[in-house]
């Protein structure tokens, strides 16, 4: 027996151009992600690949400003050889929002000792956006419609409880509620 064909193809979601939220608004984005072969901006704030900036990190008149890398899920940094604290942003790749190997980057990154942004780019889904905060990103490029008319209408998903600490860096209102009910509860 075969299997019946389905009534409908898939839709494919409805994306836009990307939009930079930061935990609790859309701001302006000042970085922009430049290919290999291009010029450095002569102020800077371009994100550009890891193996880029491998290869020109040393050169003082190559990265002439704020600099940040984008890393894909197959790639990893170090901190020892990367020189990753001169770094002003670091943007994780999520090529699928079933792939979450960015979510581990972002965590080790926060347990080194890595202060600066964090950025999750690619397929970032409104489900994700407390987990994601909870394991450090700072900042999010989102291109999913859907996900930003959630932003735009009502505030975060909250998460109620949790089991391990996170590596977020700000306090989140779900967290300083579930402090205080913890606290009048003793």
């Amino acid at each position: 027996m075969s299997e019946p064909a389905p009534l409908f193809s898939p839709l494919k979601p409805v994306t836009t151009a990307p939009r930079l939220w930061t935990g609790s608004r859309f701001v302006a984005d000042p970085w922009r992600v430049i290919d290999d072969s291009a010029d450095f901006p002569i102020g800077g704030y371009a994100i550009v690949s890891l193996a880029r900036w491998r290869a020109d990190r040393t050169s003082d008149a190559a990265f002439s400003g704020p600099v940040g890398v984008i890393v894909q899920p197959s790639e990893a940094l170090d901190f020892e050889t990367d020189d990753v604290a001169r770094l002003a942003v670091i943007a994780l790749a999520f090529p699928k929002f079933t792939d979450g190997r960015a979510y581990s980057a972002a965590r080790r990154l926060r347990e080194g000792g890595y202060a600066g942004e964090i950025r999750a780019t690619g397929d970032v889904l409104l489900d994700q956006l407390p987990l994601m905060l909870r394991a450090g990103f700072t900042t999010f490029e989102i291109t999913s419609a859907a996900t930003i008319r959630a932003l735009e209408a009502a505030p975060l998903p909250a998460v109620s409880r949790v089991y391990q600490t996170g590596a977020e860096t700000a306090v989140h209102g779900w967290r300083s509620r579930r402090t205080a009910g913890a606290a009048a509860h003793r």
